[in-house]
C-alpha cells in the first residue's frame, strides 16, 4: 500500500466516522497528511488528520482520534492504528499490504512513480539562454542540469513540456562581441568594452577561414560578416556543449526574430493604443508600475530603439500564441527585477500575470584543493562548462548542480565530486544501482531467479524492520516527484536518492539475499531478490529523471 493509497483509505475511514456520529465531513481537507515518523518506533506511518478536523466538527482532538484508530485498525491491510499525542495516528501496515509496493514497481518498471496530474497542461520552459558571446559559464551550466532535470520531471507529472533556448542574437552585446572577434583577427587587444578568451582567437581564425577577405571589406560589410559567421560559430558550440552535458532542447528561439518579423513593433504599437506606453525625456515608457512593478520601464529609447522589454513582451505574446498554458523563466542571479517586469508584461496584454512564472538561480563556485577556481584557461575570465565536466565528469556535474535548491549558492568540490568514497553523493547513488545489478546477476549465476509473474511472490514474508524501511523509502518516490515538480525543484529527487540508496546499503547489511553454498533456495529469498530488484529500478528512474546514468557496473 503506497502513502497516496492509504492517504485515500484514512480519509474513506473518516468520512464513513464523522457521517456515523451526524458529524460534518465537509470539515475533512480535500487529501490527508500521511508522513513517515522520525523515530520507526512509532509505527510505519502518522496521520495528524484527527487535529486538522476536530475543532472545526466541534469534538476533542484525542476523542476523534480515537474514533478514527478504532474503525481504521484491521481495515485493509492496516495492523494497527493508535493514537499519540494531542490527537496524531501512528498507524503500522500488515506486511503483505505494505509489500504491494514491490509489485507495483516491478509492473510498472520505468514508468515507477510517474502520474497524469499534470496532463493536458502545455509548458514552456526556457531556461540557459547564455548570449552567444562566449562558452557556457558555470551559472549557464547549473541551468542546463537543473533545467534539463525539471523538464523531466514535469513530464513525468504528465505535462507537455518544451524546452526552449532564447539566443540573444541581437543588441549592445552582439556588438561588442563583433567588435571583438574583428581585434582578436587584426591581432588587437580587445576593445574596453569587449570580451576577451582564447576562444575569442579560434572564432576569429575560422571566420577568415570562411570568408578570407573579411578584414578588408567595408566596415559596414566586415562587422556583418563577422557577426553572421562568428554568433553561428559560437551557437553551434553552445548546442554542442550542451548536447554532450545531456541537455537536448525542442526549441531554439532567436531574438533577432522578434525584431525582424515586426513583432516587437507590432506589440509596441498595440501598447500605445491601450495607453500602457506613455513618452517622457524622449523616450517611450510602459506603465509597469501599474501592475507591480516598482518602476515603470523604458521600452523604446530617446534613439528610437527597442529596449530589452520591448522584446520581452513580444517574446511572451509568441508564446502564449503557440498555445502555451504556463511560461516558465530560468533565470541568473542578475535577473531578479525580471519577476515583476514579466508579470506587469503579461497584464499590459490583458492576459494573467499567473501564466509566468520566474524562478532565479543563485552562484556556482568551483573549488580545487579548498581553493576557489577563478577563471578558464579558454575563456579567459569565467569558468566554463567545459571546466567543470573536464574536472569531474558528466554525471558528477549534472548531479552537483541539481541536488541543492537553485535558489541558494553552491561550491562544487572538486576533490570531494572525483572520489570514489561514500562522501561522494553521487558515488553512493550509482554504486547502490550497481551493486543492486551486481546482486542480480550473482543471484541468476546459483539459480535464484524471480518468478515469471510478481503474483507469484508472497510479499508478507517481508517482516524485517529493514525491509520494511526499504519498501517504505521506494513508497515515498511518486510523492517526492510530486512535489518537485509542484514546487519546480529537482534536487529533492537528488536527496530521495541518496536516502533510498542508505536504505538499501541498511537492507543488504541485515537481510541476506543468496543462498550459501548448497544452501536451499527459500521463498523469502526470492522475495527479498524481488524487493531489490524494486530498489534497482527505483534508483534507476529517479538518476534517469536528473539525466544521471545508473550504472551496472563500477
Amino acid at each position: 500500500m503506497t502513502p497516496a493509497a492509504l492517504a485515500d483509505l484514512v480519509r474513506t475511514v473518516a468520512v464513513d466516522v464523522l457521517t456515523s456520529r451526524d458529524l460534518d465531513d465537509a470539515a475533512l481537507p480535500p487529501s490527508v497528511t500521511i508522513e513517515r515518523p522520525r523515530n520507526p518506533d512509532h509505527g510505519d506511518y502518522a496521520t495528524n488528520v484527527a487535529l486538522q478536523v476536530a475543532k472545526k466538527v466541534g469534538v476533542p482532538p484525542r476523542d476523534l482520534a480515537g474514533w478514527l484508530a478504532t474503525a481504521l485498525t484491521g481495515r485493509d491491510g492496516v495492523a494497527t492504528a493508535e493514537v499519540a499525542g494531542p490527537g496524531f495516528i501512528n498507524l503500522r501496515l500488515a506486511a503483505d499490504a505494505q509489500g504491494e509496493i514491490v509489485r507495483q514497481v516491478l509492473a510498472a518498471g520505468e514508468a515507477y512513480g510517474r502520474s497524469d496530474t499534470l496532463a493536458g497542461d502545455r509548458i514552456n520552459l526556457e531556461f540557459v539562454s547564455a548570449n552567444p558571446t562566449g562558452p557556457l559559464h558555470l551559472g549557464g551550466t547549473r541551468w542546463a542540469a537543473a533545467g534539463d532535470a525539471l523538464g523531466r520531471v514535469l513530464s513525468a507529472q504528465g505535462a507537455e513540456v518544451v524546452r526552449e533556448y532564447y539566443f540573444n542574437d541581437a543588441g549592445a552585446q552582439i556588438d561588442r562581441f563583433v567588435r571583438s572577434l574583428i581585434a582578436s583577427a587584426k591581432g588587437e587587444p580587445p576593445p574596453e568594452d569587449g570580451y576577451a578568451g582564447a576562444y575569442l582567437s579560434d572564432v576569429a581564425a575560422q571566420v577568415l577561414r570562411a570568408e578570407p577577405n573579411a578584414l578588408s571589406l567595408p566596415p559596414a560589410e566586415s562587422a556583418e560578416t563577422f557577426r553572421r559567421i562568428g554568433v553561428g560559430l559560437m551557437f553551434d558550440e553552445i548546442k554542442r556543449s550542451l548536447h554532450d552535458f545531456g541537455t537536448d532542447f525542442d526549441v531554439f528561439f532567436h531574438e533577432d526574430s522578434l525584431h525582424s518579423s515586426g513583432q516587437v513593433a507590432e506589440v509596441v504599437d498595440e501598447l500605445k493604443a491601450h495607453g500602457h506606453l506613455y513618452e517622457a525625456d524622449g523616450a517611450w515608457w510602459l506603465r509597469t508600475t501599474a501592475f507591480g512593478d516598482d518602476k515603470d520601464r523604458v521600452a523604446i529609447k530617446s534613439d528610437g530603439a527597442p529596449a530589452y522589454i520591448a522584446g520581452d513582451i513580444a517574446y511572451f505574446r509568441d508564446k502564449r500564441r503557440r498555445g502555451f498554458d504556463l511560461c516558465i523563466y530560468m533565470l541568473g542571479a542578475d535577473h531578479h527585477g525580471y519577476i515583476a517586469r514579466l508579470k506587469a508584461a503579461a497584464a499590459a496584454l490583458d492576459d494573467d500575470p499567473a501564466t509566468v512564472e520566474v524562478l532565479i538561480g543563485q552562484m556556482v563556485n568551483l573549488v580545487a584543493d579548498g581553493k576557489p577556481v577563478r577563471m578558464s584557461k579558454r575563456a579567459g575570465t569565467v569558468v566554463t562548462m567545459e571546466d567543470l565536466v573536464d574536472a569531474v565528469g558528466v554525471d558528477a556535474a549534472r548531479y552537483a548542480l541539481v541536488r541543492s535548491s537553485v535558489d541558494s549558492s553552491i561550491d562544487i568540490d572538486i576533490n570531494l565530486w572525483t572520489s570514489s568514497t561514500n562522501e561522494n553523493p553521487v558515488f553512493y547513488v550509482q554504486y547502490a544501482h550497481a551493486r543492486l545489478s551486481s546482486l542480480a546477476r550473482n543471484a541468476e549465476d546459483v539459480g535464484l531467479v524471480m518468478p515469471d509473474s510478481a503474483d507469484g511472490l508472497d510479499l508478507g514474508l517481508l517482516t524485517h524492520q529493514r525491509e520494511g524501511d526499504l519498501i517504505r523509502t521506494i513508497g515515498d518516490f511518486p510523492g517526492v516527484i510530486a512535489t518537485a515538480a509542484a514546487l519546480r525543484e529537482p534536487h529533492r529527487i537528488a536527496r530521495y536518492l541518496e536516502e533510498l540508496a542508505s536504505a538499501y546499503h541498511k537492507f543488504y547489511d541485515s537481510c541476506r539475499v543468496l543462498p550459501k553454498g548448497d544452501e536451499e533456495i527459500t521463498p523469502l529469498m526470492t522475495t527479498r531478490l524481488a524487493l531489490c530488484e524494486a530498489a534497482r529500478q527505483v534508483l534507476a528512474n529517479g538518476l534517469g529523471l536528473l539525466g544521471v546514468s545508473a550504472p551496472e557496473r563500477m
